[in-house]
């Protein structure tokens, strides 16, 4: 047996004191682990909150990488639902528009990417042309062109110029185009009657050429921030303005508040693209929009009073 002296002895007695709080602590760990893990995801004390790859880890929503559509990309929050909607909806148009794959970068007309890429969760897969001009009142006016369209209602797409001029497409399809005197305008039938995709990209391009947030603030419908709708538009008219589309909207299960979702374009013309929500990173991308508030957007501000509705 060895022997100890009386500072040999009292080493020791540390070390086995030290052996032994380790082990206990080890011990406790691996306990706590195997508990929280024995609960399963179905446990009420497991986390509400679902990585959003796109934004942050805090955040409440699910953004899916592979579903190619705006209701399956972006998921409501906890609590949240999207209520169902009819054929020939803009809601129900709108919430199939297709998205282009996970964490594409949003590109200007001519190819070349967005210098600031970090205000969008998704970029709409939409053709924008090749000329400077699917910019934020275009992109607004393009969305709601190609819902009426693609539900037979080509009678309701017109919009107003800055001149004040109403350009009905029912009238371009007839053949007839925009001759432009100045700032003065008039139809001349010049072409022969077409309904074809590339005469109504022709026509979208006159508008977007000649319409602009000032037209769109004089041609729209102030409506209540009491109750938006998708389809509404957040929208500062002048030069410079801006306008940002409401494209998707949830309901609370149980208070009925609803939550939005908003879409922009930019200048110079870029693709349209899902906002993040700079104010409110654990609701992002959804918004609340206040009836006495303001709207900030990763690139603009809105007042509550700057709420606009089209007019079908």
């Amino acid at each position: 047996m060895p022997h100890f002296n009386s500072h040999s002895s009292r080493r020791y007695l540390q070390l086995l004191k030290s052996t032994f709080l380790i082990t206990l602590m080890a011990t406790l760990m691996l306990w706590t682990s195997c508990e929280y893990s024995a609960k399963g995801t179905n446990s009420k004390n497991s986390p509400l909150n679902v990585t959003n790859e796109l934004y942050s880890k805090t955040t409440h929503v699910s953004i899916s990488p592979t579903d190619t559509t705006l209701q399956q990309r972006v998921s409501p929050p906890p609590r949240y639902v999207r209520d169902a909607t009819g054929q020939g909806t803009f809601l129900h148009y709108s919430r199939q528009l297709a998205l282009k794959a996970h964490e594409a970068k949003v590109l200007l007309y001519n190819s070349q990417e967005k210098a600031n890429q970090q205000v969008h969760v998704a970029v709409l897969d939409q053709y924008i042309g090749e000329r400077d001009l699917h910019q934020c009142a275009d992109a607004a006016i393009r969305i709601k062109a190609d819902y009426l369209r693609s539900v037979g209602r080509t009678g309701n797409i017109e919009f107003q110029l800055t001149n004040g001029h109403q350009v009905a497409y029912s009238k371009w399809r007839q053949g007839y185009r925009i001759l432009i005197d100045g700032n003065k305008t008039k139809w001349v039938k010049s072409v022969a009657a077409s309904d074809s995709d590339d005469s109504y990209w022709q026509y979208l391009e006159l508008i977007f050429m000649y319409a602009g947030t000032a037209s769109l603030a004089a041609e729209l419908t102030r409506t209540s921030t009491t109750e938006p709708e998708a389809g509404d538009l957040l929208l500062k008219g002048g030069y410079p303005g801006h306008a940002v589309l409401i494209i998707d909207e949830a309901v609370h299960t149980t208070t009925g508040e609803k939550l939005y979702l908003l879409a922009q374009s930019y200048m110079p013309a870029q693709e349209m693209h899902i906002l993040k929500n700079p104010s409110d990173k654990a609701l992002s991308p959804w918004y609340r929009l206040s009836p006495n508030g303001g709207v900030q957007t990763p690139e603009w501000g809105f007042e509550h009073n700057q709420l606009y509705k089209f007019i079908d």
